[in-house]
């Protein structure tokens, strides 16, 4: 009994250190996060859009300072092993509640939009990115839990958020390319439709990969490659027209939170993997008796 419980403890302390540079640029940005809605005084309209369920939310000012205190502590909680658990914890709980804000949308964007097919796509690609960030800190959490069932199921669930969801974003580029031209910079080379459709090919195929099992780590972690990329590319440009924004800043370090997101996915599936593909070693490096 105790080896066991001795056993579970070793693995779930070198779960943690498999998985640690995400986790640190998961709470760096998810306490980043925080700390500019503390200093708008207000939600990241376009990342934390609690403005869908009206515009005259009593208290939504105090909410706001709140919601920034809670990702400003659970981003810190995450940097150490022993607080980790608590910090993914309220990570996962706020992102989770940033989801349930689009929810609204999928009842009024298309009655301001239209009914089309593209309108619910990127609806959904914005509580897909949501999900992806609690599937982030949902992974932390199993990382370091003792009962050895919770790590694979939840690297199950995570997979199935990981992969519908970046599909959606790959449909929502490839449905409502126009709407997308604006995260295109003028100076890139071959046109902006290009980028946008090619990126969206690359999303529809890393997320048929991590749900298939084939290449889903290096799908995941290709993805974060992508977001990173975007971080770089795409989204400064944002802060530079109009630095006073909030939506422009907190869309920088959301997205970075997802980079770190798609990492945690990729090393807990490859730490997870590991055992087996020991064991597979392990019997073909003993002498055949024929």
């Amino acid at each position: 009994m105790l080896n066991s419980l001795d056993q579970d403890s070793s693995e779930h302390i070198e779960r943690w250190f498999d998985i640690r540079v995400g986790v640190t640029v998961y709470g760096l940005a998810s306490a980043a996060a925080g700390i500019m809605d503390f200093i708008w005084s207000d939600f990241d309209g376009a990342h934390q859009p609690i403005q869908a369920f009206g515009d005259h939310i009593p208290g939504r000012e105090i909410l706001a300072y709140i919601t920034a205190v809670v990702m400003i502590a659970g981003g810190v909680a995450i940097l150490w092993r022993r607080s980790a658990r608590a910090g993914a914890a309220v990570l996962a709980v706020i992102y989770f509640m940033f989801a349930v804000f689009w929810l609204p949308r999928l009842y009024t964007a298309p009655h301001f939009l239209g009914f089309r097919i593209p309108v619910y796509i990127g609806v959904l690609a914005g509580v897909g990115m949501e999900l992806i960030a609690f599937a982030g800190g949902a992974l932390v959490y199993a990382s370091l839990s003792t009962h050895s069932s919770s790590w694979p199921r939840t690297i199950l669930i995570t997979r199935w958020i990981f992969g519908l969801c970046s599909i959606d974003f790959g449909l929502n580029h490839l449905t409502d390319v126009k709407d997308n031209f604006v995260y295109v910079p003028k100076w890139m080379p071959l046109g902006t439709e290009f980028w946008i459709i090619v990126t969206g090919i690359c999303f529809v195929l890393a997320g048929l990969a991590i749900l298939s099992g084939i290449q889903d780590v290096l799908a995941a972690r290709l993805l974060a490659l992508m977001f990173l990329i975007f971080n770089l590319v795409a989204l400064p440009p944002f802060i530079f027209a109009d630095p006073k924004n909030h939506a422009a800043w907190g869309g920088n370090v959301f997205n970075l939170a997802l980079v770190a997101a798609n990492w945690i996915l990729a090393d807990s599936i490859a730490t997870h993997q590991r055992p087996v593909q020991n064991q597979q070693s392990a019997k073909l490096a003993r002498p055949s008796l024929a």
